[in-house]
């Protein structure tokens, strides 16, 4: 994504070689900027941000526990609890998205 191109000249980490191409540059999966002599112009992108989030879908839930478990079991494994609606986990997995 070109947010994660957006680093500082002087945070740049070098991800190329002398003389890489644009096109080389971003086939590696990293960035290509010329604009600033001196430093590297084929550099490591910044990290993706991700959170984890409960999917507020019932249905797309994945189990995380069985029948009974308690909030503080199920909080215990790192997943969400949301005791509602019937027919549907209870205790089920966190989804990964890119802020």
């Amino acid at each position: 994504a070109r947010c994660q191109c957006k680093v500082a000249p002087r945070e740049r980490r070098n991800c190329g070689f002398p003389g890489i191409s644009a096109a080389e540059c971003r086939k590696a999966g990293c960035c290509f900027n010329t604009s600033v002599p001196g430093i590297p112009w084929c550099f490591a992108p910044k990290a993706k941000k991700v959170r984890k989030v409960c999917p507020n879908d019932p249905h797309a839930r994945i189990n995380c526990g069985f029948p009974g478990i308690t909030a503080k079991e199920c909080e215990r494994r790192g997943c969400c609890f949301r005791a509602h609606p019937a027919g549907v986990p209870w205790c089920f997995y966190h989804r990964v998205v890119e802020e």
